[in-house]
């Protein structure tokens, strides 16, 4: 960050890192913050007949100047911009065969009923609806902060319903699993303590990133992703929420169509998260349910159009059981409407209990799980007798 004024005008980066784990890492994160069009990579010859030379150094050594100098100069490998071979890539795919990066089969989620379902893998978008007040939302954070705890991802969050203040409350109550106040919500539930409050406040200063727009305009797509370029460059951060899509500035030009705009806008966040290995999460509201019988809504259900679907990597449905004769109203259904990456998930349900004291997520009881199963059978089954 500090170089980028000299680095911004370069058009070729050349990145001769060390050839063992930790320089091919470095060089994956340079490459990731930099921008991978513009990088190029050296591969070290061999030093003798078993052995490849680490880095520049050994090269120098064992093989002289001028052998260092043409390994350089051909790290230029692409002849014609934005036409490749598969060879050119073979040293990813060797990365993704050999799990050197160890997400290539996903992050786990922290609920093992929800992982055989879906899983988070860089550079993918994943589209989340639900009706109002399913707590989309919620979910949302309960997922970050799981993947923090597991991984340590750092995060950029373009919440525009939220206030600052209460988003910090949701965060800290999950991250603490202690209620923020000492109010009527809490029970009999202690409150966080000062010195947890104080904790957890560096650990949300080093995890998050806010993205907000403080005048009284309503931000561009492009505007959000211009900032989070940004935190994936300043701070390397891994993912992106954008919540929700109806407060984003939605000024198309009059020759387009509403379908036309949202595919416009679902394929620039798609080259974002694919460009900087991060993974996006866009909540996206359903339109209008006229006759709704309190059932999931799907994914065609979104306002806009059906390119929220047709363009995600994974389509997931949040909803919230309304009715206690089906169960507990704390019941949260997952619904993963679509899978792109069959290694990664598949389309199914899981369930988990939300606990209002503290936020916090878990798996729910089979017993209330089969409850509730049976009473969504019964709302279809009067549907379709209506």
């Amino acid at each position: 960050w500090n170089c980028k004024e000299y680095l911004d005008p370069a058009s070729r980066i050349i990145l001769a890192t060390d050839a063992d784990p930790p320089g091919q890492a470095l060089a994956e994160e340079l490459a990731r913050r930099l921008g991978k069009e513009r990088c190029w990579r050296v591969k070290w010859p061999k030093k003798n007949e078993t052995e490849f030379c680490k880095d520049a150094n050994e090269v120098l050594m064992f093989l002289g100047p001028r052998a260092l100098k043409e390994v350089i100069e051909g790290a230029e490998l692409y002849p014609i911009r934005g036409l490749f071979n598969f060879k050119d890539f073979f040293p990813e795919i060797d990365s993704y065969y050999l799990g050197i990066h160890g997400d290539e089969l996903g992050i786990p989620t922290g609920w093992k009923c929800m992982d055989g379902l879906y899983k988070v893998v860089p550079g993918e978008l994943t589209i989340v609806t639900g009706v109002p007040n399913s707590g989309k939302s919620e979910w949302i954070d309960a997922l970050l902060c799981n993947i923090n705890n597991q991984c340590g991802w750092k995060f950029v969050l373009c919440s525009m319903e939220n206030k600052v203040r209460d988003h910090a409350r949701k965060l800290l109550e999950k991250h603490i699993k202690k209620p923020f106040f000492d109010a009527r919500y809490g029970g009999s539930v202690e409150r966080m303590s000062k010195d947890e409050f104080e904790e957890g406040k560096e650990w949300l200063n080093e995890s998050f990133h806010l993205i907000r727009c403080e005048d009284d305009c309503l931000p561009s797509i492009d505007w959000v992703l211009n900032l989070a370029k940004a935190a994936v460059l300043r701070h390397g951060v891994r993912g992106l929420v954008i919540d929700p899509y109806n407060e984003l500035d939605h000024q198309r030009p009059p020759n387009q169509t509403e379908t036309e705009y949202v595919s416009q806008i679902l394929t620039k966040i798609k080259r974002f998260a694919q460009h900087h290995s991060c993974h996006v999460w866009f909540v996206a509201h359903p339109r209008q349910l006229h006759n709704w019988t309190g059932a999931p809504p799907n994914m065609y259900d979104i306002s806009g159009s059906a390119h929220f679907i047709n363009k995600c990597d994974n389509g997931i449905v949040i909803h919230r059981n309304r009715d206690p004769d089906a169960g507990p109203v704390d019941v949260v259904q997952v619904c993963m409407k679509k899978v792109r990456n069959k290694v990664i998930g598949q389309i199914g349900d899981a369930f988990l209990t939300y606990d209002r004291i503290t936020g916090e997520y878990k798996e729910a009881d089979e017993a209330i799980v089969a409850k509730v199963v049976k009473q969504q059978i019964r709302q279809k089954s009067t549907s379709y007798q209506r």
